[in-house]
């Protein structure tokens, strides 16, 4: 856990250019209800994006920005002394929001923001191994520790890395890929992007207009590597627990895995389960601890489509908090 300090007012490096467009930030902004004084947490830091308009957005406001990736925190300091104290950085999961929320002064809070997936910033850069569209080591991992991709790709037997792919990137072919690792691996390791990228792309057929055939994969063991999906169901609970009564929670996801446990679990924590089989029997409903803002996800328009690809796929859930005591584990 750390504070950060810098020299400047955005979340790039000193005099550099912002490498991170914020996806739906009017609509994050106006879904929290920023208010006066609050206390609010911004789970996933990045370049800042969402911490500055949080804090533009009314007198007093305080944020604590967690992100478990060494260089968003070190990209961060600059905003630190900008708002003049209003701003802790904390190097942390944010599944583990609760106990860092705790340690910094934030709980409750009135509001919790997350923008699930990874950054641009780790996209871009060629080291972190996240994308195909450049030549790097095949690695993925958020903190820059633990196990890598390549560990993934050639450690795990071909059942398991076939059913990774499957599920977490909802790849048809994944048995086929599997297959194709496993046979390129006992001739040597496979070590770069590039390298899985092409074995892939020999195996995955695709139209001129089609995403890229290793998109999938590459989506998979991303998720894989950063436990993406325990962390989200972890900081739902997390957050739970931690937003005052009247708090809000906006999440913004990116591909279908993540939407539906955001879904899910807001759905059923407002007690809008699927109505039951009439043969079953009849079940008794916990007291609601959210009500949804909206029936339906905020999706980005045209415009800001045209100048952001990447709020394309992007869904905003809102919800706020009742007094009803939370069900979940904080973390």
């Amino acid at each position: 856990m750390r504070r950060g300090r810098g020299d400047g007012t955005t979340g790039a490096a000193p005099g550099g250019p912002v490498p991170h467009i914020p996806v739906l930030l009017r609509d994050v902004i106006d879904g929290l209800a920023i208010k006066r004084d609050g206390r609010y947490i911004d789970g996933t830091f990045g370049a800042g994006g969402y911490s500055k308009a949080i804090l533009d957005a009314a007198p007093g406001v305080r944020v604590l920005a967690i992100d478990r990736d060494p260089d968003a925190i070190a990209r961060g300091y600059a905003l630190v002394d900008h708002f003049a104290g209003r701003l802790t950085l904390c190097e942390g999961r944010f599944s583990a929001m609760g106990k860092l929320a705790a340690a910094f002064g934030f709980s409750p809070c009135q509001g919790v923001t997350l923008d699930i997936g990874v950054s641009s910033m780790q996209i871009d850069e060629a080291e972190r191994g996240f994308s195909f569209r450049f030549d790097g080591p095949l690695d993925m991992r958020m903190e820059q520790a633990g196990e890598s991709a390549a560990d993934l790709v050639n450690q795990l037997p071909e059942e398991k890395l076939a059913n990774l792919i499957y599920l977490y990137g909802e790849e048809r072919r994944s048995r086929a890929i599997a297959r194709a690792i496993v046979a390129a691996r006992r001739e040597a390791p496979i070590t770069r992007t590039k390298t899985l990228a092409d074995l892939v792309g020999r195996v995955v057929r695709s139209a001129p207009d089609d995403i890229h055939p290793a998109t999938r994969t590459f989506q998979a063991l991303r998720i894989a590597v950063n436990d993406e999906l325990g962390e989200l169901e972890r900081a739902l609970d997390a957050a739970e627990a931690l937003l005052a009564p009247g708090g809000r929670l906006a999440i913004v996801t990116f591909h279908s895995l993540e939407d539906r446990i955001v879904k899910r679990f807001l759905t059923e924590r407002a007690g809008r389960a699927a109505a039951p089989s009439r043969h079953a029997p009849e079940e008794v409903r916990s007291t609601a601890t959210f009500t949804l803002i909206g029936r339906k996800p905020v999706v980005a328009d045209d415009e800001e489509c045209r100048r952001n690809p990447r709020a394309r796929s992007a869904k905003l859930r809102v919800a706020e908090r009742t007094d009803a005591p939370a069900r979940g584990d904080a973390a």
